[in-house]
C-alpha cells in the first residue's frame, strides 16, 4: 500500500488549521482532485474542474499565490517543487506536465514567513522557533527554545493571542505562527507537520541572544524572561519594528516614563535611554536610520527609586553588586561611581539574583530598589570572569592604558581599535557593574584596572 502524503494532510486538517490546499491525481493524461481545504467551502469539496478549484485557492490566499509539491504514492521524498506561482494558466500548465511523469500533486497557498511571525516545533515539553524561516529552523543555531509553557506565555504576550499549540506526549509538530489569520480555518496557527510516536524528552536551552530576541530587541527579551519568573518588572510597552506594539509588567506607582532603546544585541551605553517621553519614532531615525542595529523601542514605568544599580556574577562564582543613590543611569554611564549600599538592599538584590540564576542559567542585571522591592529593569544572559583589579583575565604583548574619566564612546572606539596581542589598563575607578566595563568585557581583551596616581 502507497503512502500519500495528501492523505496525511487530509487527516492532520481534520482537526488543525493547515495552509489552504488541493491535491490531484493523474488520470488518463489529465487530473483528478482528491483532497481540498479551502476558506469558505466544505472540507474536501469537490470542484467542477482543476480549473475552478486552483481559481478558489489563488482568491483565497492571502498572498495570491501558490506552491505545488510533487510525490509519488511509494516514495516519502518529495519530487520537484514549485514555488510562489501566481497565473492560473501557469499552474495548470506545470500540474499537467508533471502529472504525465506519473507524479501526485498538492498545490498549497503560498505562506509569508517574513511576516513577524514565526515557524517552529513543539516536542517533548519545549517549545522551539524562529522569525523569518519555516520549521526547519529548528535544525539552525539561534533558535529560541524554551519549556512550553514559558514560551507559550511569551507568544501570547508578543503577538496578543494565544497560539493554538499544546504538548502530546510522544508527538511532534511543526507550526508557524502568524499576526494574520491565515489558512483554511483561518486563524494565526498553521500546523505544517504532525509525527507520532517520537520517543524520549527534550530539554529547553533557555538562551538569548537568539534570533527571537534580536526580533523583539534583547532587553525586551530578557525583561519578558523576569516577567515570566514572575518578579517585579515595571510596566513596559515594547514599539517595535516588526511586531505590533504590546505590553506586560507591573504598575509602578509612578506617573513617569523612561524611554529605551533596545537594540537586537547588547550594545551597552551606545544608544540613548531618556528620563520623559519622546516620540520613539523620531528616536528610531536618528540614532539607527538604516534599520539595523534597534529592534524596538520600549517605554517603560519609572520607579521611585531610593537605589539602583547592577549585579552581575564575577570570576571567582560570587556575586558583584553595586550601586548609588536614586537612579543609576549615570552611574552606569560611568560618570558616577558606585556608593556603599545598605545590606538590606544587598540581601534582597542577591535574592533577586539567586531566583533569575536559578532559572535562566548566569545573569546580569539592572535593578531599582523603590524601598521594599527590587525591580528588574534589564536582564541579560551571561557570566564574566571579573574579579577585584581585573575586568578580563589574561596577558597581553602590549598594554594600552586609557583614562576612566573618558567618555564611554572614546572608551568604546579605543577598545574596538586595539591591535591584537594588545590589552588594556584602564586608569581610574570605574563600576565593575558599569556599561564601561561592560564595553570592555565585550570585546575579549585582557583588560586591568589600575588606581589613578593623587597629584
Amino acid at each position: 500500500m502507497g503512502f500519500y502524503k495528501d492523505e496525511s494532510l487530509n487527516e492532520l486538517a481534520g482537526d488543525r488549521n493547515v495552509a489552504q490546499f488541493v491535491s490531484f491525481e493523474p488520470s488518463g493524461g489529465g487530473l483528478t482532485q482528491r483532497f481540498c481545504r479551502i476558506a469558505g467551502y466544505p472540507s474536501n469539496h469537490q470542484f467542477a474542474a482543476p480549473e475552478e478549484a486552483l481559481s478558489a485557492l489563488l482568491n483565497e490566499s492571502a498572498a495570491h499565490s501558490v506552491n505545488i509539491r510533487s510525490f509519488l504514492p511509494n516514495d516519502p521524498r518529495s519530487k520537484e517543487f514549485l514555488y510562489g506561482l501566481t497565473h492560473l494558466n501557469d499552474i495548470i500548465g506545470n500540474l499537467r506536465r508533471l502529472a504525465t511523469s506519473g507524479l501526485f500533486l498538492i498545490v498549497n497557498e503560498t505562506i509569508d514567513v517574513t511576516d513577524g511571525g514565526v515557524s517552529g516545533v513543539v516536542q517533548g515539553g519545549v517549545i522551539e522557533f524562529a522569525p523569518d524561516d519555516t520549521p526547519r529552523c529548528v535544525e539552525k543555531p539561534g533558535t529560541a527554545s524554551l519549556p512550553f509553557a514559558s514560551g507559550m506565555r511569551l507568544l501570547e504576550t508578543v503577538y496578543g493571542f494565544r497560539p493554538d499549540l499544546y504538548p502530546v506526549e510522544e508527538e511532534r509538530i511543526e507550526f508557524s505562527i502568524h499576526p494574520r489569520a491565515q489558512g483554511w480555518m483561518r486563524t494565526h496557527t498553521l500546523v505544517w507537520e504532525r509525527e507520532r510516536g517520537v520517543a524520549g524528552t527534550a530539554s529547553a536551552k533557555n538562551s538569548w541572544p537568539n534570533r527571537f530576541s534580536k526580533h523583539i530587541g534583547d532587553k525586551a527579551f530578557g525583561l519578558l524572561m523576569a516577567d515570566d519568573l514572575g518578579l517585579p518588572v515595571p510596566r513596559t510597552v515594547v514599539i517595535g519594528r516588526r511586531v505590533a506594539p504590546f505590553s506586560f509588567g507591573r504598575e509602578t506607582g509612578s506617573t513617569e516614563v523612561w524611554v529605551r532603546t533596545a537594540p537586537s544585541v547588547p550594545q551597552p551605553g551606545r544608544f540613548s535611554t531618556v528620563k520623559g517621553w519622546v516620540d520613539p519614532f523620531a528616536l528610531l531615525t536618528r540614532e539607527d536610520p538604516n534599520g539595523e542595529s534597534i529592534s524596538s523601542v520600549l517605554c517603560q514605568a519609572a520607579i521611585p527609586a531610593e537605589f539602583s544599580g547592577a549585579a552581575i556574577r564575577g570570576g571567582n562564582g560570587s556575586f558583584i553588586i553595586e550601586g548609588t543613590k536614586g537612579e543609576g543611569d549615570r552611574f552606569m554611564l560611568g560618570l558616577e561611581l558606585p556608593q556603599e549600599l545598605p545590606g538590606d538592599v544587598i540581601e534582597k538584590v542577591e535574592s533577586t539574583f539567586n531566583e533569575l540564576t536559578s532559572a535562566c542559567g548566569p545573569v546580569r542585571f539592572e535593578w531599582v530598589y523603590d524601598g521594599s522591592r527590587v525591580w528588574v529593569v534589564q536582564l541579560h544572559r551571561g557570566a564574566t570572569e571579573t574579579i577585584t583589579g581585573v575586568l578580563v583575565p589574561g596577558d597581553a604583548e602590549r598594554w594600552e592604558r586609557i583614562e576612566a574619566a573618558l567618555p564611554l564612546e572614546e572608551i568604546r572606539s579605543a577598545v574596538e581599535q586595539l591591535e591584537d596581542g594588545s590589552g588594556l589598563i584602564i586608569v581610574g575607578d570605574i563600576g565593575l557593574t558599569s556599561h564601561i566595563a561592560d564595553v570592555v568585557r565585550k570585546a575579549g581583551r585582557p583588560a586591568r584596572l589600575e588606581r589613578a596616581v593623587a597629584a
